[in-house]
């Protein structure tokens, strides 16, 4: 069975692309799936907030992490520090932290279970949890906790902030309306023909100021269908895992609503390339450590997260671990 047919769309010729940014949301809810906690512009301000609310000193922060955090704690004067992580992705930091300091943990994947949260936050006391790689994972009691939207959904921007303090400042609510382009382009004509308008957009966060969620995307977010979100999630994560398991170097038991399917592999880098030649599109997370050496840099250039969300079904799954396993040297009935 030729496996390039599930590639194609009703209309014409083209091929379905598969992975990038998200393009506007097609199903339909009522409400948004956080609507206690406080709503900002970006995750990255999210954290920004924390630092002005709690009145905190200093940050240590990952070394494996998009550069955005540590733009904009330069952009805010925020001392930070970097630490590096296990291959478990766990810290290390033999630190103990004052009463003003505070480490900066990401869940990356998905993979850190509440447990495991709750063993940090006794470890580490001062502890903020990023979360924008496991949206529906929900916060736990007095630990902040960071969600980001667009990660997960087509809207152009957005975050959530679980916290038991509240920032006594004024602030503006944010206007989305001029990062829609490339959203409504992609339902049109395809990611990568407004690549860059995604591009110029993703750019402008690094100096977007703290600010409350624009009402365009709250309207956007209580337009999704959060249940049909979650199962399609779970069940082409699952799919995914019966298929790669074997070649994975990850153990993903922990990932209960996913937000990609992460597969580790010691030649990654090049399945990825591979990958993008079939319009499939898979993220390097994060390039700005490639060059630093260690776990970090393997991570960045090893760890395929594949699409597995809302847009795609079974045989987009399929296709993709078909290619896979194709590119690495093993058969279907070798598995």
């Amino acid at each position: 069975m030729d496996s390039h047919r599930f590639r194609i769309k009703d209309k014409g010729d083209i091929m379905k692309e598969i992975g990038g940014y998200f393009g506007l949301e097609q199903t339909k809810g009522d409400k948004e799936f956080y609507n206690n906690l406080i709503s900002l512009n970006t995750a990255r301000n999210a954290l920004v907030y924390l630092v002005k609310a709690k009145g905190i000193s200093k940050l240590y922060i990952p070394y494996y992490l998009c550069d955005s955090i540590s733009c904009v704690l330069d952009r805010e004067f925020i001392k930070y520090d970097f630490y590096h992580i296990n291959d478990s992705f766990f810290p290390i930091l033999d630190y103990t932290l004052h009463s003003d300091e505070y480490i900066y943990i990401v869940n990356y994947y998905g993979l850190l279970s509440n447990e495991e949260v709750i063993e940090l936050k006794n470890k580490y006391h001062n502890v903020i949890l990023d979360n924008t790689h496991s949206f529906f994972q929900e916060p736990l009691d007095n630990v902040d906790t960071i969600y980001s939207c667009r990660k997960f959904f087509g809207v152009p921007d957005g975050a959530y902030l679980s916290t038991n303090i509240k920032l006594n400042e004024s602030l503006d609510v944010d206007d989305s309306s001029e990062r829609m382009k490339h959203i409504f382009g992609r339902v049109k004509d395809g990611a990568s023909v407004h690549y860059n308008e995604f591009k110029e957009t993703d750019d402008s966060f690094y100096n977007l100021n703290l600010k409350y969620m624009s009402n365009l995307t709250h309207s956007l977010l209580k337009n999704i269908d959060y249940d049909y979100v979650i199962k399609t999630r779970k069940s082409n994560f699952t799919f995914l895992n019966k298929k790669l398991n074997l070649i994975n170097k990850i153990d993903v038991s922990n990932v209960d609503i996913p937000f990609a399917y992460p597969l580790y592999l010691s030649n990654g880098i090049n399945i990825r390339k591979e990958l993008i030649k079939e319009k499939i599109y898979i993220p390097t997370l994060w390039p700005n450590v490639i060059g630093i050496g260690g776990i970090e840099e393997d991570y960045a250039m090893n760890i395929l997260p594949i699409p597995c969300d809302q847009r795609y079904d079974f045989k987009d799954m399929d296709f993709i671990a078909s290619l896979i396993l194709n590119k690495v040297g093993v058969e279907k009935n070798d598995l």
